[in-house]
């Protein structure tokens, strides 16, 4: 498959006319919980690492990011499926253990990054603002600690995903210490109290299965903001400048193919064609097949060749067996 590298879009319509977002001024209380997070993971320098504590981290890596993929993005910002209320707060839990705030928080704030994709009032345009910022300082921005909430109003009826978006740290803290009672039992704790803080494979447990596995995922999360509308191919003239990228989409499970998720928004799966590896659109197959979810969204063939960039694929990708499903 041939890379198609276009210059950066302008944007057309109103949305350029949109004032601009106020001075980037972060609340350096709310920069004091994610910096600690980073600088602690240099424990790792004194716990060591084993067998067990980096299947922790494999296996959290890929809790916490299909939560934020499939559960924060997929469901709560772009209702690409449709689900139980007892799962959608599962859903709800696992993206709350990634520790990037709630599920209304969270999918509110990236409705208003589609709504205005790289123009001055999109929360996190490396275009708009600069990369550092795309990538982190918009989260601790005075203007977006509050959510958006007009723009979240279908799932904000429900009390469970409010009191959760309150308390979106319980999951993360939960998490936290499984691993580490995960690792003392593992290190040999068989139940006394008094020992149960001395053990150190669970301290070792700890380190990579909950803190570097936080950090590892806020920066693959955070690079779709960044990195995905500065680096990569564009398939789709999109009214931003969205982009695919391979490596991104390899670590975060689908999400790297950005510009056909700009393109198409509601769409389950991102990776449109079979070899666009997609591991969340994967994880909701397996849901939807045994009932856990249902009404996946998917882009037909004639969604996949509109606006196109390159003319050659506009009949190409009118080729069903090449689509994913």
């Amino acid at each position: 498959m041939s890379t198609l590298i276009s210059p950066v879009r302008p944007g057309v319509g109103t949305l350029r006319r949109q004032p601009a977002p106020s001075v980037q001024v972060p609340n350096w209380v709310k920069c004091i919980p994610f910096v600690t997070l980073h600088v602690v993971c240099l424990a790792a320098l004194f716990t060591g690492v084993s067998t067990l504590a980096l299947t922790l981290l494999a296996a959290t890596y890929f809790v916490k990011m299909f939560g934020i993929t499939g559960g924060y993005h997929r469901y709560f910002a772009h209702r690409s499926y449709k689900t139980s209320r007892f799962m959608q707060f599962v859903l709800a839990c696992l993206g709350c253990s990634a520790l990037q705030r709630g599920p209304l928080w969270w999918a509110s704030h990236h409705r208003v990054h589609h709504r205005y994709s790289d123009t001055p009032k999109d929360p996190h345009s490396p275009h708009e603002t600069s990369f550092w910022w795309a990538h982190l300082g918009w989260v601790m921005d005075e203007d977006t600690i509050e959510a958006p909430w007009e723009t979240i109003q279908d799932f904000r009826r429900f009390p469970e995903l409010r009191w959760l978006d309150q308390w979106h740290w319980v999951p993360g803290i939960l998490l936290a210490v499984l691993c580490y009672v995960i690792g003392a039992v593992a290190g040999g704790w068989r139940g006394d109290v008094s020992s149960f803080f001395f053990w150190h494979e669970g301290w070792t447990c700890l380190v990579w299965g909950w803190l570097i596995s936080t950090v590892l995922t806020y920066h693959a999360t955070f690079s779709i903001n960044s990195l995905s509308h500065l680096w990569g191919n564009r398939r789709y003239a999109t009214d931003d400048d969205s982009r695919n990228n391979w490596f991104l989409a390899l670590i975060t499970l689908g999400e790297g193919w950005h510009n056909n998720h700009h393109h198409f928004q509601s769409s389950a799966n991102q990776g449109f064609f079979w070899w666009e590896y997609d591991i969340s659109y994967m994880v909701i197959r397996a849901m939807q097949f045994v009932g856990l979810v249902w009404d996946v969204r998917r882009p037909g063939a004639k969604a996949l060749a509109f606006r196109t960039l390159d003319p050659s694929r506009a009949t190409a990708t009118l080729d069903e067996s090449k689509i994913a499903v």
